[in-house]
């Protein structure tokens, strides 16, 4: 189809599958479940498989992520030529699956391990399995042409994203007029608030300096700049004693912070700040998809919603492995 007339099909049929999925207030029933037999059959239409139940898990996980993926492809599949953000969100699967790919090259595992399928986009060659370089060839991860040890993994993993995120604001800027600004705007608040926390673990619980963060962060621009779109309010925090309240109460996150009672001792809580982010970003990814019909911002939030929503099953399967309280997984979940 041609863009327009693919736009207004997807809105239609993204709206249709959003109501029938986990999110708002239907998220809550992934927590309402006892076993994760009934969690299977929440979830999913076909019979429940007779495996073990930490076989089950990972099942239930694999058939989730694997819907996801199949629904997000017969939507973008609707248009002629897809827009480049498109493609990108589709491909970080793809990063997944080279940091799958590499971690068990590095173990020195014979059998390539389970990868999302997103054919007909895939660029990674997975019949030239265990070359990494052949796998590799004439893609953009063609850098990744060896296999990693052990320690080199997480650098690996860190160039990985960088690239990621790099192609993902490059594509977002790539949209058409009055579609760019509201996408660009939705992606630089969610890699903001990805810095902020990162930076916060790392100060935190860490204890590393200004110095040691600034190189870690995820920037839009080579030049890793203080003012930076994506990076700048971490930036901003870096310096800030992290139990003082009075250098954090004029934040421009400040509502996002734990408690603070009058002469009591109070320290910025990582993990406080990082749920209180997700309920807002839930609830913003809701309220895009509605107030931007038939433009991008329907598929670019459509994709974050049902990405939260794959998460928000595993957090549900493995609350229901390790019998965690169900209030205590939604909390965790940012329900």
């Amino acid at each position: 189809m041609d863009r327009s007339a693919a736009a207004a099909y997807v809105c239609a049929k993204a709206g249709g599958m959003l109501q029938k999925s986990f999110v708002g207030p239907r998220a809550a029933k992934l927590f309402s479940v006892h076993s994760l037999t009934e969690l299977w059959s929440l979830l999913f239409s076909g019979e429940v498989p007779a495996v073990p139940e930490i076989m089950l898990a990972d099942r239930i996980e694999q058939e989730a992520q694997g819907r996801f993926v199949a629904q997000y492809v017969k939507l973008i599949q609707n248009y002629s030529k897809p827009d480049d953000i498109f493609l990108t969100f589709l491909r970080s699967f793809e990063y997944e699956n080279l940091k799958r790919i590499g971690a068990a090259l590095a173990t020195g595992r014979k059998e390539m391990p389970a990868v999302a399928d997103i054919a007909p986009f895939a660029v990674i060659h997975y019949d030239r399995w265990p070359d990494i370089a052949a796998m590799t060839a004439d893609t953009p991860f063609a850098w990744y042409d060896r296999v990693p040890s052990v320690s080199e993994q997480k650098d690996f993993d860190n160039r990985l994203d960088m690239q990621y995120m790099r192609e993902l604001w490059t594509s977002a800027n790539r949209l058409p007029g009055a579609e760019r600004k509201p996408v660009v705007d939705f992606i630089a608040h969610e890699y903001a608030m990805q810095n902020v926390v990162w930076a916060l673990r790392l100060k935190v619980y860490y204890t590393m300096s200004p110095e040691q963060i600034l190189p870690l962060l995820a920037y839009a621009d080579d030049r890793a700049l203080p003012d930076d779109v994506l990076a700048g309010d971490a930036v901003a925090i870096l310096n800030k004693d992290i139990s003082n309240w009075e250098d954090w109460s004029g934040w421009k996150y400040a509502q996002l912070l734990n408690p603070h009672e009058e002469g009591t001792v109070w320290s910025v809580d990582p993990r406080w700040v990082e749920l209180e982010a997700r309920k807002r970003f839930n609830a913003l990814m809701l309220r895009k998809f509605h107030a931007y019909p038939l433009s991008a911002m329907v598929l670019v939030s459509w994709f974050k919603i049902k990405q939260y929503e794959v998460s928000m099953i595993r957090t549900a399967t493995e609350s229901l492995r390790m019998n965690v309280e169900n209030a205590d997984a939604m909390k965790f979940a940012g329900l």
